[in-house]
């Protein structure tokens, strides 16, 4: 499927059981491909070879608790210190970016607090700042360092 972020060699293979992966660079394996996999490796693609970010301060899949609930971040984007400086939440680029969404990530940002909040079907992708008493969108993904500068 073709989504609204640059094309790259994406590494597929099957599994034993003919199951379809995809190469996860930052866990370093393969994993199944589903729409929201294929939308996560474009748009990690993405952070680190147009906006800049290290793939060494980003991680897939972080685990987290929220009253009481374990919760997977889908991205975790590290400042250099090691503290999480912004979540990215996937959707498949069939499913609309709703209020709903956005709840789901901000539900994450209450467990661990970051700067930046960005959402992303691969088709849209919304980026907001966390600013006191709210959330201020940008129209655009900042880059590693602008998002450090803030």
């Amino acid at each position: 499927m073709r989504l609204n972020l640059p094309e790259f060699e994406i590494k597929l293979q099957r599994s034993a059981e003919g199951q379809i992966q995809v190469f996860d660079p930052l866990r370093n394996k393969y994993v199944a491909l589903t729409p929201e996999e294929w939308v996560r490796q474009h748009f990690v693609n993405y952070l680190t070879k147009y906006r800049n970010f290290p793939a060494a301060f980003l991680a897939n899949e972080v685990g987290l608790r929220h009253n009481g609930v374990f919760r997977r971040c889908d991205t975790v984007v590290y400042d250099r210190g090691a503290r999480p400086l912004a979540i990215v939440e996937y959707k498949s680029s069939t499913i609309t970016v709703t209020g709903k969404v956005f709840d789901q990530i901000v539900r994450y940002n209450m467990a661990m607090p970051v700067k930046w909040l960005i959402v992303s079907n691969g088709m849209k992708h919304y980026c907001c700042r966390v600013a006191a008493g709210g959330y201020e969108f940008v129209s655009e993904i900042p880059t590693y360092e602008q998002m450090l500068g803030e």
